[in-house]
This record gives C-alpha cells, structure tokens and sequence, in this order.
C-alpha cells in the first residue's frame, strides 16, 4: 500500500508538472496599459499585486477601507512605473459600494481590462463560538460584494475580452479547523465562480475567470493570527501576488499556489482519514 501511494503521488506530481509546462507562456507585455482593479489593496496580497502590476506598467485603480495607505499604495505604484495609479476608498459590506468602486474604475480608466477580486472581511481565528450573524456579516464582504462587482463589471470586460481573477484559499477546497466563517466563504466562492466559468464558456463569452487557492501566505494579518497555533510553512506574499497576476493574464482557469496546495485537495478525496490527520496535526490545540 505503502508502494502503491507513492507511485500515485509521483504520477500526481508529473501530471500536475505536464499541464503547468504546456500552459500559455506569460508575456509580460500584454500588461503594459491594461487597466486594473484590485480590490483589498492597502496591505498583504493586494498591495504586492499593485506594486508587480504598476512595474509591468499597467493602468491601476485599487480600493481599500484605508483612505490614507491606499494613497500611499498609488504614490509608490506610480514611481515603480503604473501608467496611472488612482484610489478610491469603499466598505465592500456596504451594499452600494461595490458598484461604486467598479463604476469610478471604468470611468477613469476608460474601461477595464482584469476584475481582481481579493478583499476580505475581518474574522476570529478559533473555535467557532456559535455567532450565526458574523457568519452573515461576513459572506456580504467575502462572497456577495464578489458577485455584485462581477455582475457589475461583465459588460466592460466582455468589451475588451477581459479577466475575472478571484483570489480564494485552500480552505474553499477543504475544510480546516478554526476557520469556519471564513471557510464557509471560500466554499461558495468557489461555487459560484466555477458554475460562472462553465456558463460564460458555453455563451462563448470574451470573459476569462481565474480562481486561484492559496495556502498559508505569510501577510501580516494572517500570521498574527496562526503565529503559535500552526506548525506549517507560510509562504512568501509578493511571489503569491505574481503568481495569481501570471494566471490572470494568460486566462488559466485555476491557480494553486503552492503548488502542493494541488496535492492537498486531491488527497482530500483520495485519503480523507490521512488528509484529516495531516491538517489536525498542524494545529496546536489542547482541549
């Protein structure tokens, strides 16, 4: 058995190596001019990605609560070479600001070219201690301002054969312990953003989604929350923010980064009693 499980990773590993080489070669180029919205860009992957879009030369709107940083965030994206670099503050659990925030990117940029959805609500990290309305607090943040700003935006994108990119997690593809409201989440991203790929193909619609999982990335509010409690590897936020850039651009449907995050959700179906060792024991945690 032992043998056999090896020889099914090693299979796993070169399939998933296979499809990453005869994936459509990046050209960094095509971004010189593209007009971008980022969304949660005031810090961690947001801000990494306005800063690697700004150096490819792109057209940037970003949008964050922070009024004050997201200004800061612009200034620096304009001298690492962004063709422009605008702000626009917003409470994504406000109802109207989503449109808002889409509605000044397509005016100022005169169009849109990449849609990236990567903002999240504030949550715990713990047990869950049965508090229903956090729960619907935050899917107005983490998943229906998602929708609401793909609705909004499609029109433009189908204009100019353009990208959704939703930056989601592992924890949209498996379970893990302490995250429950932000889990719960991730799931119906990842639901609705897959059916949205399948019904936007079948249109042959000009409009790319890429969802992109991630595992543990090392940005300072998620490490202030694991630091202690997870016994695994973060990994870094500016080559995270590339990566999901890269998938956006040549239009793949699905990221995993790290790479073994791919593993884990196999493995999930595979070996669910050997999958649920391996994530509880990551976990310091005495009852």
């Amino acid at each position: 058995m032992r043998a056999f499980t090896k020889v099914l990773v090693a299979s796993v590993c070169v399939a998933y190596v296979a499809v990453k080489w005869t994936a459509p070669r990046f050209n960094a180029e095509s971004l010189r001019g593209a007009r971008v919205l980022v969304t949660g860009a005031s810090s961690g992957i947001g801000e990494q990605m306005a800063y690697h879009y700004a150096r490819f030369g792109a057209q940037i709107v970003i949008t964050a609560r922070r009024e004050k940083v997201l200004q800061q965030v612009a200034e620096k994206c304009l001298s690492l070479g962004a063709q422009k670099a605008l702000y626009i503050a917003a409470n994504m659990g406000n109802e109207s600001d989503p449109d808002k925030v889409v509605d000044f990117a397509v005016e100022k940029l005169g169009g849109l070219d990449y849609l990236v959805l990567n903002h999240i609500g504030s949550t715990s990290f713990g047990m869950w201690d049965e508090d229903v309305e956090h729960i619907r607090s935050l899917f107005k943040v983490n998943f229906f301002s998602y929708v609401q700003m793909a609705k909004r935006a499609l029109n433009a994108l189908e204009q100019s054969k353009g990208s959704v990119v939703v930056v989601s997690s592992l924890a949209g593809k498996m379970p893990n312990p302490f995250t429950a409201p932000y889990t719960s989440t991730k799931f119906a991203l990842n639901g609705f953003f897959g059916v949205l790929q399948h019904e936007l193909s079948m249109k042959k619609s000009n409009v790319s989604i890429s969802i992109c999982t991630l595992g543990l990335i090392d940005t300072e509010s998620a490490m202030r929350k694991v630091r202690g409690v997870i016994d695994a590897p973060a990994y870094p936020a500016t080559e995270a923010a590339l990566n999901i850039i890269i998938t956006g651009a040549t239009r793949q449907p699905e990221l995993y980064y790290p790479w073994f995050t791919y593993i884990m959700t196999l493995t999930k179906d595979w070996f669910p009693s050997v999958t649920n060792y391996v994530v509880q024991s990551t976990y310091k945690y005495k009852p």
